[in-house]
């Protein structure tokens, strides 16, 4: 027996390894772009964000940037200025890419460019500030790469990036002691490329280096006097004009630059160059450019695989649980009862019968003299085998389970199509959005799941309004999603960020919901409650329901569930901390370990199942039958730990700052709770009714 749980479990880690393996590996594209030397080179500009705040910025609408010209430039028909079409999960996750002015030319270095000089106000000054103070980053795309502010590892072994460049950054200044900031305003861009087997040459790197430069460090005002010494920094700050003090600042000759002092027309010039390097880089293959995105990611591999070890184990031991309740109890108390009958104890009617025609004889006949009833149990029938009458009883509040039960399978469906996808490499960095996007649409999608799944379970539960409950089906989860997400998108629009989704995307995700999702659940629900046929169920349920005792404290409210809970949260929570971090920190970067994660998921699912097998199975045994919602709700019960971790995470690991930013963490994180309950909760509902219909489906009555 030893042996051979040992060697199941190492048939777990050689699988769990090879599925990890998926983490490395990723489809690049469906074409290599290959350039000749004097080929252009668009760069697009796409957007600013911080890992401070979740408001997102379109790089074209800050007031201090250079503006597009609309002038087109390598030949292309398109001017500075234009928007890049951008599927669905790019605009969702905020981008806004555009053409630009920068001109870059396949190996050609430009030693200076001037962009332009830009002019901005006290108050442009003031909102620059306050995003170099939030840390916020600029990206930029060349050949669908982000440009990347590179790194080294602390032993200088190894090379990184991480995406994205700093929006400018800030001192202490040696006189007043007061915060200075400086804006970047000079770009070394650095494009790496090797020759390709078919000819041309492949990008296979995308660096920036910015640097502040004041207009006196440069020649006659445009360029750099030298661009690869340091320079004195620009400083976002402009002198007061002492004639228009008010009476706050009389006799003062400075004005704190945090103050909100009223924008008097002055102006500050900042003038914008660039420059471009070209690198042969043999080394990258550009299948394998994205690697060093993710070098730093995978220093945390240990972590991962301490992440499945202890979720192995956690599940074994429930497995063994559920073994030695399954084989030792359950089949135990079946087999001793010899071919597994309940049956009902004798009458008198019936022994008196039985005694004339010799079947009885005295002894048998003493031993069942206080037997009153042919309705009375058995005395040997204990436990779960009480409930045999009444375990198949419809639940209260079956029309809000089934449609439930619905949504949960519809996102099984969605997760389980986005795992595979992404451990296969469809859905890779280089398919800006896929993943938002594929998820939509695996979603609509999968209501002929949602719809098909609620249907027949409401047939079961003998229900009649199947189009009522198609509708709710349809209805619920989504709509409370799509409302949620346009009362948010109020408040962000407040802040004219680009993270607002735009009114016409609104529509049009109104539109794939009522046209399209609603049709299909609807087809998925005709097919469940029309054409198929109702789940049977091996016993009969009786006309009275038997009264069910008083139960122990973890079964009669809800600290069970919660309690249950902590088991698979405890499977899940290392691989929390890295989702977490690449979700609400590093925005910048990819999660790209689904191998990982797909691995966690694949126990996570399995230690649901597990644990709502022995909690049903308890509530079975203190002679409780009402295990429908219970085991729903134990299933589901880990989305209650994880937003307590959220909540702490927010607490000690995030510094987001401002109402805004505060209200999409706590709502965006309850929607992804919300989405995890309704799925593992589904998980452990479908096991507990596997379950019970195995257990009872071997019990005969007479």
């Amino acid at each position: 027996m030893v042996t051979s749980r040992v060697s199941s479990l190492g048939v777990w880690l050689l699988v769990l390894s090879v599925v990890s393996c998926a983490s490395a590996f990723y489809i690049p594209g469906y074409s290599v772009t290959r350039y000749n030397d004097n080929d252009p080179i668009p760069l697009l500009v796409n957007k600013i964000f911080s890992d401070h705040t979740q408001l997102q910025y379109a790089y074209f609408d800050l007031p201090f940037v250079c503006p597009p010209s609309g002038k087109s430039h390598g030949g292309s028909p398109f001017g500075s200025g234009q928007s890049i079409s951008l599927n669905l999960g790019e605009v969702l996750r905020g981008d806004r890419i555009m053409t630009s002015d920068f001109e870059l030319t396949m190996g050609k270095d430009v030693e200076c460019e001037t962009l332009c000089t830009r002019e901005i106000s006290r108050s442009n000054i003031k909102w620059a500030r306050n995003l170099i103070k939030d840390n916020y980053v600029i990206e930029w795309i060349v050949d669908n790469l982000p440009g990347a502010t590179s790194f080294v590892t602390v032993d200088r072994s190894r090379k990184y990036y991480a995406s994205g460049f700093k929006l400018g950054y800030r001192d202490i200044s040696p006189s007043t002691g007061r915060s200075r900031y400086f804006i970047n305003n000079h770009f070394t861009i650095v494009i790496r490329w090797r020759s390709a087997p078919e000819g041309g040459k492949v990008i296979n790197g995308f660096e920036v280096y910015p640097k502040s430069v004041t207009a006196a460090d440069r020649k006659e005002g445009v360029c750099p006097k030298d661009i690869h010494k340091e320079h004195e920094g620009l400083g976002l700050y402009i002198a007061p004009d002492k004639s228009k003090l008010t009476e706050k600042y009389a006799g003062l000759s400075y004005i704190p630059e945090d103050d909100d002092d009223d924008d008097d027309g002055s102006t500050l010039s900042i003038p914008y160059t660039y420059s471009v390097y070209f690198r042969e880089e043999p080394t990258i293959d550009w299948a394998n450019r994205w690697d060093l995105y993710f070098t730093n990611q995978e220093e945390g591999s240990m972590t991962h695989w301490l992440a499945i070890v202890n979720s192995l184990i956690i599940s074994t031991v429930l497995g063994a649980t559920v073994f030695v309740i399954w084989s030792r109890t359950v089949q135990g108390d079946i087999k001793g009862r010899g071919d597994g009958a309940m049956e009902k104890p004798k009458g008198p009617r019936r022994r008196s019968r039985e005694k004339k025609e010799g079947l009885l004889d005295n002894a048998d006949v003493e031993n069942d003299a206080d037997m009153s009833s042919d309705d009375e149990p058995a005395e040997d029938t204990s436990g779960w085998k009480l409930l045999h009458g009444d375990v198949f009883r419809i639940p209260a509040y079956s029309g809000l389970l089934a449609p439930l039960v619905g949504s949960g399978m519809q996102l099984l469906f969605m997760a389980t199509g986005l795992l595979l996808l992404s451990c296969l490499g469809i859905l890779n960095p280089s398919f800006r959005g896929g993943f938002v996007s594929v998820g939509m649409g695996l979603f609509v999608f999968a209501g002929l799941f949602s719809g098909y799944f609620s249907g027949r379970l409401y047939k079961t539960f003998s229900g009649t309004a199947w189009r009522k409950n198609t509708l709710i089906t349809a209805l619920l989860f989504p709509g409370l999603t799509f409302f949620l997400i346009l009362i948010l998108n109020l408040f962000v629009w407040t802040q004219a960020s680009s993270t607002a989704i735009p009114f016409g995307t609104l529509i049009g995700l109104l539109a794939l919901w009522l046209l399209i999702q609603v049709p299909l659940v609807y087809l998925g629900s005709w097919v469940g409650y029309v054409r198929a046929k109702p789940w049977e169920h091996p016993l009969k349920t009786n006309a009275i329901p038997r009264q069910v005792p008083p139960q122990p404290w973890y079964l009669s409210g809800p600290a069970g569930p919660m309690l249950t809970g902590l088991i698979p949260f405890a499977v899940l929570f290392i691989e929390l901390l890295f989702v977490f971090k690449n979700l609400w920190q590093d925005k910048s970067g990819y999660y790209y370990v689904f191998g990982f994660l797909s691995a966690v998921s694949a126990v996570l699912i399995v230690t649901v199942i597990e644990v709502t097998v022995i909690a049903t199975y308890n509530q079975l045994c203190s002679e409780n039958y009402h295990w429908w919602w219970q085991s729903f709700l134990t299933g589901g019960s880990s989305a209650f730990w994880i937003f307590a971790y959220c909540i702490w995470y927010y607490m000690f690991k995030l510094h987001v700052t401002g109402f805004v930013s505060t209200l999409l963490f706590f709502s965006y994180s309850f929607l992804a709770c919300t989405v995890y309950f309704l799925l593992t909760g589904t998980v452990g509902f479908l096991a507990a009714y596997a379950f019970v219909r195995r257990v009872y489906s071997a019990i005969k009555v007479d």
